[in-house]
């Protein structure tokens, strides 16, 4: 396996922490109502989902690289279905909570999006070389 994945989870890490404090700091600003009582357990489904999607893609990627494009296909496939399902499932379960709830999965979604997109560039630039 290709090293670079320790260093990816210390900088997801810490853009981790970047992104609470700025949720933790939004709190004091807007209502309660705006936020939903299910952020912190956002924060860590994306973190945990993205932490086991780059590890299985690191792992492909010391095959070949027609490998890991295809393991990135099938992961980013899984892991919009695994998103869908969740959003779905919580707002038919707590409808009141549902705009909040899903502004904050896309603001997450987007912002790990992101970075694992940007993170994923990089570790392709080294394994076609």
């Amino acid at each position: 396996m290709k090293s670079g994945f320790l260093p990816f989870v210390k900088k997801l890490l810490g853009y981790s922490s970047i992104l609470v404090a700025l949720a933790l700091g939004l709190s004091f600003l807007l209502p309660p109502s705006f936020l939903t009582p299910a952020l912190p357990y956002l924060f860590l489904f994306f973190l945990s989902v993205t932490i086991i999607g780059y590890y299985l893609l690191i792992r492909a990627s010391d095959k070949r690289f027609m490998k890991f494009l295809n393991t990135y296909l099938l992961i980013t496939l899984a892991k919009l279905f695994l998103f869908i399902a969740v959003m779905v499932t919580y707002i038919l379960m707590h409808k009141q909570d549902a705009m909040p709830f899903g502004l904050s999965f896309f603001i997450l979604y987007l912002c790990y999006t992101a970075f694992e997109v940007v993170a994923l560039t990089k570790f392709s630039k080294t394994i076609q070389q």
